[in-house]
């Protein structure tokens, strides 16, 4: 394998994540999962548990960390529930690709999924993220989401204070739905209708934007309260735009006025407004694997009428993907339906939408509303 560069963006043509599930993929056996300690206490309780790729290995991350994603890294979520008055536990398993986030890294990330649903025998459902394209959810976890730049490494706790990168967050939106994202280190990224906050490490402070509301503001409020919380001695701040004081100008001169560094590339693909839902079956009955359409629908749902309990369907919304693994399917078919996912995914308008593994008898809700009768 390749080493732990960083990639510039995703390369899926080339991607290692196609082998997901496969026969060519590395066989994934329950002992062999048994023995990854991160995995001890996984799914024991319910709750949520997140685990990051660092060099091939899975790490835990900070609960205090929760909703925090770096684009440069790779994670694994499992949510653990139960429906009521029921006392079996039930399990999503989320493998979440960062848009800088090498081949090594989400190929080890989708392995490791595979393992973690051995291990509890089969009974998750797997879910495909990729940065900015997360599903409904997957959003559900968390009262908000921060995407910020370059790998977890480069976090306050993980570098010296005085060696510490500034970063600059993004405050945007209304009611609950308020997006936090790090954005290019300069004066040129404030906006008036915004909060933001510049993140010093050993200080920090809150600018908001004189047309910015009050979600916006609360939510940065309680960002800074989760820093304090993590770092006792670091010294808050909150400034009005336009605002004469002293932290007003400490602010200013910290933020550059022009980006120092290189952009990233953060433009989204964009996705076909015009695209008609369409099930696929994925059937070897011919001796060979054979992937062809089975109907397309002017609207949602989807006929599961269609849905045959010995071959593996694949069901895309243009929103969202998924893939059916019928009881009576084979080894062959259940374990290429990923793959032929991923693959077909890769020459549609929207390759980077989420893609959810569901099994007859256990399909979970979201599948229900987009396949029925």
């Amino acid at each position: 394998m390749s080493g732990l560069v960083k990639a510039k963006k995703y390369d899926w043509k080339d991607s290692n994540l196609a082998l997901f599930g496969s026969d060519t993929d590395k066989k994934v056996k329950k002992d062999s999962a048994e023995t990854e300690p991160a995995w001890q206490g996984a799914g024991a309780n319910p709750g949520l548990q997140i685990w990051r790729i660092v060099k091939f290995k899975v790490e835990h991350w900070d609960k205090d960390q929760y909703g925090s994603f770096y684009s440069g890294d790779s994670y694994i979520l499992l949510n653990t529930y139960q429906e009521p008055d029921n006392e079996e536990l039930l399990y999503d398993v989320h493998f979440w690709i960062g848009q800088h986030s090498t081949q090594d890294e989400y190929g080890t990330a989708a392995y490791k999924t595979v393992e973690l649903d051995t291990l509890l025998d089969d009974k998750p459902v797997q879910h495909r993220e990729v940065q900015g394209h997360e599903s409904a959810l997957f959003k559900t976890y968390f009262k908000s989401i921060t995407l910020m730049k370059g790998g977890a490494d480069t976090g306050f706790r993980h570098v010296e204070p005085e060696k510490y990168k500034p970063r600059l967050l993004q405050f945007s939106g209304k009611g609950k739905n308020i997006s936090v994202k790090e954005v290019p280190f300069c004066q040129k990224s404030l906006d008036d209708t915004d909060v933001f906050i510049l993140d010093a490490g050993l200080k920090y402070y809150q600018w908001n934007g004189s047309k910015s509301n009050h979600f916006e503001r609360l939510k940065a409020a309680q960002y800074l309260q989760k820093m304090k919380e993590t770092r006792p001695k670091a010294e808050p701040a909150s400034i009005e735009a336009g605002e004469k004081s002293r932290d007003a100008t400490e602010f200013m001169d910290t933020l550059p006025q022009e980006n120092q560094e290189e952009e990233e590339d953060d433009e989204e693909d964009e996705e076909d407004g015009d695209f008609t839902p369409s099930l696929y079956r994925l059937s070897n009955a011919s001796g060979k694997l054979e992937f062809q359409l089975e109907c397309e629908v002017p609207e949602l749902p989807l006929p599961a009428s269609k849905l045959d309990s010995s071959d593996v369907f694949i069901a895309d919304t243009g929103k969202e993907c998924f893939v059916w693994v019928g009881k009576g399917a084979d080894d062959e078919e259940s374990k290429n339906g990923m793959t032929y996912a991923h693959n077909y995914l890769q020459k549609s308008s929207h390759p980077l939408v989420p893609v959810s593994i569901v099994k007859e008898g256990r399909e979970p809700r979201g599948f229900k509303q987009v396949v029925r009768n």
